[in-house]
């Protein structure tokens, strides 16, 4: 919607400034929006492939366009400031945000086109389930910088992984085994280490 220069200026020197001033000020934690593109794969030119699956936060994030390198940036500048003040400072990489009215649209289609949501590795958060990670966060103290994957526990759409990937993801390695319904994009370190537990998984709000 604007130039490449403009987001990245935007992401970046606003979230700088944000920091800045609320660590000067003596806040002790400081939450910021990553996001899921810092993986490389969403907003990156053509039909990309990640490394290796599943997506977890020790992942070596290459993002190649100017919003998801703008979200790493943002991550080391959160770090930095981080060791500067000693406060706490946890970058969500928060995934495709759905609202409730949007089940009803977004989801159907899927059951015939999961290629749809290829781009985002299958993945989704529920706006409520955001907001419970939002919620834990501020309740979570002494964790000092940490980045979190922020999504739901499922694929958000019907196929399983058996048939998901061998069909999208044919020359990824897995660094770990998978369920069969469990999210290519990984919650399992907010569930480990905030306790999130889902309470809004698509399944309950898309007929069939």
């Amino acid at each position: 919607m604007v130039p490449d220069t403009e987001t990245y200026r935007v992401n970046t020197v606003g979230t700088y400034n944000v920091l800045e001033a609320a660590l000067k000020m003596g806040i002790r934690k400081v939450i910021i929006a990553s996001s899921e593109t810092t993986y490389g794969v969403c907003f990156s030119d053509g039909e990309v492939d990640p490394k290796v699956l599943p997506l977890e936060e020790d992942y070596d994030i290459d993002p190649m366009d100017s919003y998801g390198m703008s979200k790493k940036v943002n991550e080391v500048t959160a770090r930095s400031f981080q060791r500067r003040f000693g406060a706490d400072v946890y970058a969500l990489r928060i995934g495709n945000v759905v609202e409730p009215h949007e089940y009803a649209t977004l989801f159907p289609p899927l059951k015939d086109d999961p290629g749809l949501r290829r781009r985002i590795t299958f993945s989704y958060i529920d706006a409520r389930d955001l907001g419970q990670i939002v919620d834990l966060c501020l309740k979570k103290d002494g964790l000092g910088f940490q980045v979190f994957n922020a999504v739901n526990d499922e694929n958000a759409v019907p196929q399983g992984n058996s048939e998901l990937l061998p069909r999208f993801f044919p020359n990824v390695p897995l660094s770990r085994p998978v369920g069969e319904r469990e999210g290519l994009l990984s919650n399992r370190k907010i569930k480990e280490v905030l306790g999130f537990k889902e309470a809004h998984n698509w399944q309950k709000y898309v007929p069939g």
